[in-house]
């Protein structure tokens, strides 16, 4: 066991964990979600074969629109998700869940949340034209080819999706009369959205990050610290830094709130951050009835872990219309063994608290992710876009690092634009997307944050 609350699920072997498939699952939060048929799939590992697919496709669950008055729900996405804890975390995590299912029926909280995103993050963000963009990519297809939009996520406060959820949590801190906000970070981008909401509500905050990950993100590290953060160094990456936290956090229950970054771990988190970054879907498809009088064709968003895909998604999950795209990093190369593609090629276990597809080995052992997106630097992957993925409704591709350099660069030179390099993963996809699209299809690019933190390593990076 490499780290956390891991272990990987096994044909043939009986384990003793709950059985976390169920029938009437509630996918998507509110008084409305999906329904699944019980799936029949068993909590064996999926097998891939050589290009790259399941073995052996499992029978995917029938989805229903159905309504639900229910509550809380069982953090539960299919056979994904779950608490997969330690005892000691079981009431933690249940307090956590009816505060967080109290907040939002609050019209208080929802009032003050509604204000500090409005006031305070810059919201709404704007859905822009990429006028060059689409000319750029008409002009490879004789005049014709998809009109191209970003989701302007690099214009929030402090330049990326991060705030969103970092500031919701730490108004839910205080509900709880906690002083104390301890967090993880891969980019900096969440440990500096954390470090800023905590700054904001005068909450003393403590963020674990990876010493890899402060060696190419220095300046995140320098805004943490002048933010009046506390950052903790830890051997290693984002996974070991969340597994540090989560440790911390274990010893100190009830002194301190685990604000969590990222659409994984155990039940409520994934669900909570998830909600968090809703606004941005809601605010997108608002825009584009605005914009074009309809909805997109297709949303294009990168993915790590998960939260800026799912915050997009989530909004057009019911619209079989619109077709949901995420973009994970190929690194070297799919067969290099050096890459973050846990949905292309990870095989389905539990690790930091939830059953989701993770990078591990034949033993189990998690593998060390690579991309040149630091925030794209995690095994596993959220719990309900596992979950999309075994059901279909969500597609899933890869960009290699030397192709997000090269996207980063050429969304800069034709619109003055500097992406993340996590979200130039999104819009290096754009080379193979938009010749398969008819003219005047609607392509909208969720740009999750902006790449200043990134110049030095593109700077740097060989022009092929």
């Amino acid at each position: 066991m490499t780290s956390l609350f891991h272990f990987k699920t096994t044909a043939g072997h009986r384990h003793n964990y709950p059985q976390v498939v169920c029938p009437n699952h509630a996918v998507i939060g509110g008084n409305r979600h999906f329904k699944t048929s019980k799936s029949t799939v068993n909590p064996s590992v999926l097998r891939l074969n050589k290009y790259g697919t399941p073995a052996i496709d499992p029978p995917k669950e029938r989805l229903e629109w159905v309504v639900d008055t229910k509550s809380p729900s069982t953090g539960k996405f299919g056979r994904f998700g779950g608490r997969f804890v330690a005892e000691t975390l079981i009431s933690a995590l249940e307090e956590l869940e009816v505060v967080f299912h109290h907040v939002l029926q609050d019209p208080e909280f929802q009032e003050e949340l509604t204000t500090a995103l409005k006031d305070y993050v810059g919201r709404e963000t704007p859905l822009y034209y990429a006028e060059r963009l689409t000319a750029h990519y008409k002009g490879q297809n004789l005049g014709r080819g998809p009109d191209i939009y970003i989701k302007r996520e690099d214009l929030a406060h402090l330049g990326a999706h991060k705030m969103n959820n970092a500031l919701a949590q730490a108004m839910i801190a205080k509900r709880m009369g906690l002083t104390a906000v301890i967090a993880a970070t891969g980019a900096g981008q969440h440990g500096v959205a954390t470090a800023a909401a905590c700054a904001k509500f005068g909450l003393s905050c403590t963020i674990f990050m990876g010493t890899a990950d402060m060696e190419k993100q220095p300046s995140s590290v320098d805004l943490m610290n002048l933010l009046g953060a506390k950052v903790r160094p830890t051997a290693g990456s984002f996974k070991d830094a969340t597994s540090d936290s989560i440790r911390d956090w274990t010893e100190k229950l009830g002194e301190v709130y685990y604000l969590a970054g990222t659409a994984v771990g155990p039940h409520p988190c994934p669900t909570m951050v998830r909600e968090f970054q809703s606004v941005i879907g809601r605010e997108t498809r608002r825009q584009a009835a605005e914009k074009w009088g309809g909805t997109p064709d297709a949303v294009v968003a990168c993915v790590g872990s998960g939260s800026n895909a799912l915050g997009i998604f989530h909004e057009f999950v019911r619209d079989p219309t619109v077709r949901l795209i995420v973009v994970e990093a190929a690194g070297f190369g799919l067969n290099s063994g050096k890459h973050a593609a846990t949905l292309a090629a990870g095989e389905v276990g539990v690790y930091h608290g939830a059953m989701s597809y993770l990078l591990q080995d034949e033993e189990g052992q998690i593998i060390c992710p690579h991309s040149v997106g630091v925030g794209m630097e995690y095994p596993g992957v959220a719990p309900e876009l596992s979950f999309l993925k075994e059901t279909g409704r969500m597609e899933f591709y890869s960009a290699s690092d030397e192709e997000a350099v090269e996207a980063y660069r050429r969304v800069a030179r034709l619109e003055g634009i500097l992406p993340a390099l996590e979200a130039s993963h999104a819009f290096a996809y754009l080379e193979k997307l938009c010749p398969t699209l008819p003219d005047g299809a609607k392509i909208i690019i969720s740009c999750s944050g902006r790449g200043e933190k990134d110049t030095e390593t593109v700077f740097n990076y060989p022009i092929s």
